[in-house]
């Protein structure tokens, strides 16, 4: 009990010093589905230790952005960082909350969690339908100590609005000059082939009830349903597995104040650890604040989220952003939030 009383009264210190230690009001953000896994978690934790519920609704991120363009949620939450024209636009800033990785995730027999090796331009041509069959010399080339069917490939992708699909054909793109003159970058394109399920949710459950399928999925959510992911060869030529450490080697020399918003695009990095389909997911809220308390009580989230959620984000494979960077954010806070033509934050 004394433990217990001691965390809630070390959570309530930390949001003091930014003055909004006091502020009771339950919230709710809406968008991405990438980075649900961890925001769930932040979000139980963080209503054990102070007793505020915060409700995110995993809806994706165009749905993110349209329901905080409507006021509808006190946050809003996409992998699709918005420009600064946009944001300006709106009356929005827009923060980076965590940093995580995109998998290529496969359903065909006998193929284990990281076995199969694809390159970008494979993935390109397969999303692309140009191959069509998991024993295409293209695929098999690279697999010799792999068994793969003669099986139709069964694609899976978003049918939502996403930024995890943002990410994703922004890869492509960069990797297949075919991808990016027939299809093109976005959180929602003309898919070439393939079945659209909705949210990273919706993906997972396809392919894993649909043999010889492939779909790209958070690495979360791969390994919460038992999906066999794939290695992909990286901007140095690399074969690399995903996980935390080539997250963030991805993630190493991103430059955050190079754009408006924070909104940098870790896609297709050098470095030899690197994986390729890296991404930061971003916060969005109002400049001007309606509701001061709730736009408090956000920003007394993500506070807490940066200073004590970084081994729940760890735990999920997903990448903390560095003290740095969360300095960073905490300044814009005090800079840019208002309410009443009044700073927002003391």
């Amino acid at each position: 009990m004394l433990k217990r009383s001691f965390v809630k009264l070390s959570a309530a210190l930390a949001l003091s010093a930014l003055g909004f230690a006091s502020h009771a009001v339950d919230i709710t953000g809406a968008g991405a589905t990438f980075p649900f896994p961890i925001y769930a978690k932040w979000a139980a934790e963080y209503k054990a230790a102070s007793g505020k519920a915060v409700n995110y609704q995993s809806i994706g991120s165009g749905g993110g952005v349209q329901q905080i363009t409507a006021k509808t949620v006190d946050f809003g939450a996409t992998d699709d960082p918005m420009s600064g024209a946009q944001l300006d636009k709106i009356g929005l800033m827009q923060f980076p909350a965590v940093i995580g990785g995109t998998v290529a995730v496969v359903n065909v027999e006998g193929v284990k969690p990281g076995q199969l090796k694809l390159t970008g331009t494979v993935l390109a041509d397969i999303y692309l339908g140009k191959i069509k069959t998991w024993n295409d010399p293209a695929i098999q080339s690279m697999n010799t100590d792999v068994k793969l069917p003669a099986s139709q490939i069964i694609v899976v992708h978003r049918s939502d609005g996403s930024g995890t699909t943002f990410g994703w054909t922004n890869y492509l793109s960069k990797v297949s000059t075919d991808w990016k003159e027939k299809v093109g970058e976005g959180k929602a394109v003309k898919w070439p082939t393939g079945q659209g399920g909705k949210g990273n949710e919706g993906v997972s459950a396809y392919v894993r009830q649909l043999k010889n399928s492939i779909g790209y999925v958070e690495f979360a959510y791969a390994k919460q349903n038992g999906l066999a992911w794939t290695q992909l060869t990286n901007k140095d030529g690399k074969t690399v597995q995903p996980d935390q450490k080539s997250f963030a080697a991805a993630a190493a020399n991103a430059q955050w104040d190079s754009v408006p918003g924070m909104g940098v695009v870790l896609t297709d990095q050098p470095g030899a650890d690197s994986w390729p389909v890296t991404s930061a997911t971003f916060i969005l809220l109002y400049k001007n604040q309606a509701k001061p308390e709730n736009g408090k009580a956000a920003v007394a989230f993500f506070d807490w989220a940066f200073s004590k959620g970084a081994a729940s984000a760890s735990a999920l494979d997903y990448v903390p952003l560095p003290a740095a960077v969360t300095d960073q954010i905490r300044a814009s806070w005090k800079a840019n939030l208002t309410a009443d033509g009044k700073p927002l934050l003391n």
